[in-house]
């Protein structure tokens, strides 16, 4: 883990850049930890080289999303036990079905707070689910 920003004003923000998952392709870090609480940015299902992960299978993309948070959510110390909230950002909504047995299987009986949003294109073609979410931490 790699951190940045150091506390400012009193506060406690924290920058989290997990080694091994890919570069941020814009002006953003993994997660921002503020006190008690992590912000994990859309996650998509791509290795560390940027290269696509599950072609065309939406749950494929769902499980590698899933892995990709869990090592964001380890490296602030946090589980999917503790994600408060979720949003998902899906090309077709009618996946949500779909993806709905992978996140079971990540959480487990926990049942975070969750948003789905219906869009046209993700960052990156080929992207069908974006995944991001607020973690309570210890």
């Amino acid at each position: 883990m790699t951190t940045g920003s150091p506390p400012s004003r009193g506060t406690q923000r924290e920058e989290i850049a997990v080694p091994g998952l890919a570069p941020a392709i814009s002006h953003y870090t993994d997660a921002v930890r503020f006190g008690d609480l992590l912000f994990v940015s859309g996650v998509i299902a791509v290795d560390k080289d940027l290269k696509l992960v599950g072609g065309d299978d939406v749950v494929a993309q769902t499980r590698c999303i899933f892995e990709n948070m869990k090592q964001v959510l380890a490296a602030a110390g946090a589980t999917f036990a503790d994600v408060l909230k979720v949003t998902v950002f899906l090309v077709d909504v009618n996946d949500r079905v779909k993806i709905n047995k992978v996140r079971q299987e990540y959480f487990g009986s926990a049942r975070p707070a969750s948003t789905l949003i219906g869009v046209r294109e993700l960052a990156l073609p080929g992207v069908k689910v974006e995944i991001e979410a607020i973690v309570g931490l210890k």
